[in-house]
């Protein structure tokens, strides 16, 4: 029976830079990682079968990514950002997988504000984008963000934190470092199965204090909500490398 607990070693491993031309560049930042346990029954079904969910101290995760996006450019580098296509605001519906012992995140849904990067990602990542208006606002040590998506299904998302200390780079085999430190995605299209390698510097996490929540993010994929407040981590700037998407058929 093969034992299907990654060892640090293996979640290390996808930390390295990968090989050949990255695709895009991206600084991602105002990023609230808030996270639920979640037993992983519930989530077997809106998963493809090939991958395996991934577990933390005998339980899966689900989380809600409010963030923005800035600095989006096209790789060579020397290649500027596109004015009205350089910056966007975000949220991801995620949870954690692995797929031949390489961990990476799986998207139920990601919102965009950006029409075309919606549908860029839809096309080269095979990812389940939506269109929705979104609105970020910070005063000081708060921020407010709220979303209301404008496809189908309807879903919406507000809520209010205020940013606090820093604390220190996660380690391996910590539960910080389980949920945060991510260098793929995994997606599908028509029955086949991709992965994208990203690259950047470990996340130089915060503390963050949940001020209100309201959302129907995770309700939109039959879900519900898990009860208790979520964990949280809060990151104000780190940027991104993100790889072509390679077909796991091919492996």
């Amino acid at each position: 029976m093969i034992h299907k607990t990654l060892t640090d070693l293996e979640r290390l491993a996808v930390r390295e830079r990968p090989g050949g031309q990255p695709l895009m560049h991206q600084t991602w930042g105002k990023l609230l990682f808030m996270h639920w346990r979640i037993d992983a029954k519930l989530l077997r079904p809106l998963i493809p079968h090939a991958l395996e969910i991934d577990e933390f101290d005998g339980s899966a995760w689900i989380a809600l990514a409010p963030f923005t996006m800035w600095d989006i450019r096209a790789f060579p580098p020397f290649i500027p950002p596109i004015p009205f296509l350089s910056s966007a605001h975000e949220l991801n519906v995620r949870t954690y997988v692995h797929y031949d012992r390489v961990p990476g995140v799986w998207f139920f849904s990601l919102d965009c504000n950006s029409a075309a990067a919606v549908l860029g990602a839809r096309t080269f990542f095979h990812l389940p984008y939506f269109n929705a208006d979104i609105d970020l606002e910070q005063d000081g040590t708060r921020i407010d963000y709220s979303l209301a998506r404008t496809d189908d299904p309807a879903a919406d998302f507000e809520a209010s934190w205020k940013i606090g200390d820093t604390i220190p780079y996660s380690h391996p085999g910590s539960l910080e470092f389980f949920l945060t430190e991510r260098y793929c995605l995994y997606s599908e299209d028509d029955g086949e199965l991709y992965r994208a390698r990203i690259h950047h510097q470990p996340w130089p996490l915060q503390k963050a204090e949940l001020i209100s929540l309201e959302s129907s993010m995770i309700e939109s994929h039959d879900l519900a909500t898990p009860k208790g407040d979520p964990l949280l981590h809060y990151c104000e700037e780190l940027d991104v490398k993100i790889w072509p998407l390679e077909s796991l058929d091919d492996e």
